[in-house]
């Protein structure tokens, strides 16, 4: 078990590590200068981790893994549940119609596109191109293990299809906000939060892009992100149902739907925070509580962030991620534009 007796003592050291980083990171973010460029903690964060953990990692030890995976996964999942305290139905009702419609139009056709192309123009394995495409089309690393518990593919085609995903989710994460501040994408708060929620691979870096904006983008980015989250699961029903077929009527699988626990209470907390049931000034402590999760697991992904196995992982699997990549920013683009005032 993760937290035995035997191995509570070195995860324990690992979560220590990680949550030295957080408050290094929030401390830095309050330098006045670092405040004016609005850069945000959990930027620094995820850039002091990938530092470390690409330079003096083998001065870690390997007990401690274990409590970095933890903050990396259980952490990161935990403060998105609790980021429901910051957003109503109410709220997601404003949105409108056009986040639905264009979440389930870039879902649908990324899915087919990203499948086709991989298959057919870069001649990839046909599992791997569906993780790679279901990551970029759905919701990031989740995704990819949600799908390669439907498909049963070797282990390795995961790992590989979840280093594209963290490598141009974090390109977007830091890029978009760029071009928006450079006045390049011309949007309006509510157009780049419903832009960055539709086209970002990861829960986190959504959240990172939008709030890089404003509290205003954020709040719509992760909105629109968890309507994709939410999408996980008809998609993974037509996955399971294709596979079958492909794989020939005499082949047996069981119908096995792996949805994030988060995204379904992430959607508990946004309707307990509609009822407005508890005193501002808790629903202030809980959100303090929940950056300082983010800013960890932040920290922690940073650390897991090996750029030498990224290289590794080979071109054609890197091709159609950046295929995918162009697909969303340009789709999306095109579509915020055209649907959303």
């Amino acid at each position: 078990m993760l937290f035995s007796k035997e191995n509570r003592g070195p995860i324990f050291n690992g979560i220590l590590f990680v949550t030295l980083l957080a408050l290094s990171s929030l401390y830095l973010s309050e330098l006045s200068w670092i405040t004016k460029s609005g850069i945000s903690a959990l930027v620094i964060a995820i850039i002091l981790g990938i530092i470390y953990g690409n330079t003096l990692r083998h001065h870690l030890s390997n007990e401690w893994m274990p409590g970095i995976q933890f903050s990396a996964k259980h952490l990161l999942r935990t403060a998105i549940v609790l980021y429901g305290f910051r957003i109503s139905f109410q709220e997601i009702i404003s949105v409108g119609i056009e986040g639905l419609i264009l979440d389930i139009l870039i879902v649908s056709s990324t899915l087919i596109l990203g499948s086709w192309i991989g298959v057919k123009l870069f001649k990839l394995d046909r599992h791997l191109s569906l993780l790679i495409t279901s990551g970029s089309a759905i919701c990031g690393a989740a995704a990819v293990l949600a799908t390669e518990s439907v498909i049963k593919s070797e282990p390795y085609k995961a790992t590989v299809a979840i280093g594209t995903v963290v490598l141009f989710g974090t390109i977007a994460m830091f890029l978009y906000p760029a071009l928006q501040h450079a006045n390049i994408f011309g949007f309006n708060d509510n157009q780049f939060g419903i832009f960055a929620g539709a086209s970002i691979h990861e829960v986190a870096q959504v959240l990172i892009a939008g709030n890089n904006i404003s509290e205003q983008a954020g709040n719509l980015a992760i909105i629109v992100k968890m309507t994709r989250v939410i999408l996980l699961v008809p998609a993974l029903i037509c996955l399971s149902f294709y596979n079958k077929r492909i794989s020939g009527p005499h082949k047996s699988h069981k119908f096995n739907l792996n949805v994030p626990w988060f995204a379904l209470f992430f959607i508990i907390a946004i309707g307990f925070n509609s009822l407005h049931l508890l005193p501002n000034s808790f629903v202030a402590l809980i959100n303090q509580f929940d950056i300082f999760l983010l800013t960890m697991a932040m920290a922690a992904i940073g650390i897991e962030t090996n750029l030498i196995k990224i290289k590794k992982v080979g071109f054609k699997p890197l091709y159609l991620a950046m295929v995918l990549f162009g697909w969303l920013i340009s789709s999306v683009y095109i579509m915020v534009k055209v649907l959303v005032s």
